[in-house]
């Protein structure tokens, strides 16, 4: 299990760790679906982090520091 205090930019380097350590393909079936599983968690956890920001940025204060959702009118 990952600890949930883990930065987006050490999740996204321990991914990409376990992707080309999948792609070399020399590990034992056991280990991969290991580090599988443990690249499937950082994933979600990517994801997570991701979606949080992205709700946070679609978010704007008011001058009397109330939010409010925030959208770009596209042109037609």
């Amino acid at each position: 299990m990952l600890e949930n205090n883990i930065t987006f930019e050490e999740a996204m380097e321990k991914l990409e760790r376990i992707v080309e350590r999948l792609e070399e393909g020399d590990v034992p079936l056991e280990e991969a679906i290991s580090i599988y599983k443990q690249g499937m968690e950082l994933s979600k956890i990517c994801h997570d982090k991701l979606k949080n920001v992205e709700e946070q940025l679609t978010q704007i204060l008011t001058e009397d520091g109330k939010t409010e959702n925030f959208s770009i009118q596209e042109e037609e």
